[in-house]
């Protein structure tokens, strides 16, 4: 009979020390944000038809979101949705996917286009305390680091600033090298009732409780240095920022002060019409932008056009919502009701005019791709062609 040879106990216990560890390593992956992680890459820019919109426009797609009104609507010729876990870049014509990245076991903060980056900050704890960057042509990681933002932060950027804001205080991070650029917190016993960023810099309207006026102050978006520093009186009415590119725009009432961003000086007022009914004015839409030395403003269903120099009015007219610049055609896209108009961006001329026939919700961007009108709000994109 052949005998047979027990294996010396050191090689079970060596086997049962592997179970264990392959067993853990398991257990840790299957509860890591790499197992919660659904991504995917397109292999490069997008490549968009340079054709004009058609003669008459309809709805050729449309997609739910939850930031699209915070930053720029269009991302390298590809529209930026984001959702409960995660984000996508479209397709501007199609609407189909060119790369998305999710997180299962995260709920997105904010997500914002800066530069050639795409950044989002998620929720995995009781604060916003992470945030990844991703290159906009192709969805390929970047950088992740950790942040500590509170629950309820708001993400937004400009061309070289990501900024986190909360009425308690803000913190700029630079998009590119992933490193925090300086915080600033309100006055013991105040707090920020507005914030904004833009090419102008970094605005910030602090409110300290029974004041008569509101502090505005404008700091460098880079250094956090202060520009200058302006009390506005508000008469107790609601306080509200429509934008800080290239003029420093504040909402007090019905009344639209105008600011230089060079000295804080107070340039001519703007007075808009009641808001709408059933509307308040601590919920309404307001936007604004620049381009060349045009500063575009929507409010109350009317879009403006001001000086960047003087801040006089150059023109208004009716709109939806934001014009889609068009800087190099020295025009703007007026999306009107029934109607998407191309006008001249020094007087407001109409130059064309196609009929839209699709709903069009108020208080939105929009951006001219290729052939592609894109228009987003807050909860909602809608692609017109």
């Amino acid at each position: 009979m052949t005998r047979v040879t027990r294996p010396p106990a050191r090689v079970w216990v060596w086997t049962a020390a592997t179970l264990v560890v392959a067993v853990v390593a398991v257990l840790l992956w299957r509860t890591s944000s790499v197992a919660a992680t659904s991504s995917s890459t397109a292999t490069g820019a997008a490549s968009t038809p340079s054709a004009a919109p058609a003669a008459q426009l309809g709805t050729a797609w449309a997609a739910d979101t939850t930031s699209a009104a915070s930053g720029p609507v269009a991302v390298g010729g590809r529209v930026l949705t984001t959702d409960r876990h995660g984000l996508a870049l479209r397709d501007a014509v199609t609407g189909e996917e060119a790369w998305h990245y999710r997180r299962s076991d995260a709920q997105v903060c904010g997500a914002t286009a800066v530069g050639a980056l795409v950044v989002a900050v998620f929720r995995t704890t009781g604060e916003c305390n992470e945030a990844v960057a991703l290159r906009a042509a192709t969805g390929v990681r970047q950088w992740t680091r950790n942040v500590s933002y509170l629950a309820g932060a708001r993400i937004s950027s400009s061309a070289q600033v990501l900024l986190a804001s909360t009425p308690t205080g803000v913190t700029t991070l630079d998009p590119v090298g992933d490193n925090t650029r300086w915080r600033q917190s309100p006055t013991a016993g105040c707090g920020y009732a507005a914030t904004a960023v833009g090419s102008a810099g970094v605005v910030l309207v602090q409110r300290c409780p029974d004041a008569p006026t509101v502090q505005v102050q404008l700091r460098d978006g880079i250094s956090g240095t202060v520009t200058w520093t302006v009390d506005l009186p508000t008469g107790g009415a609601p306080v509200r920022l429509l934008g800080a590119d290239q003029l420093v725009t504040v909402l007090v009432g019905d009344t639209v002060h105008v600011f230089s961003p060079q000295s804080g000086a107070e340039l001519p007022a703007l007075t808009l019409a009641a808001p709408s009914t059933g509307q308040t004015a601590a919920d309404e839409p307001l936007q604004q932008t620049a381009t060349g030395d045009v500063v575009l403003l929507w409010a109350r269903g009317t879009a403006y056009a001001l000086d960047a120099g003087s801040g006089g009015v150059r023109w208004q007219q009716p709109a939806l919502g934001l014009p889609a610049v068009q800087p190099d055609a020295g025009s703007v896209g007026v999306l009107e009701d029934g109607g998407y108009v191309q006008r001249s961006l020094a007087d407001g001329a109409e130059l064309g005019r196609s009929p839209v026939d699709a709903d069009v919700p108020a208080g939105g961007r929009a951006a001219l791709v290729g052939p592609a009108v894109v228009y987003a709000t807050a909860d909602r994109v809608l692609a017109l062609r």
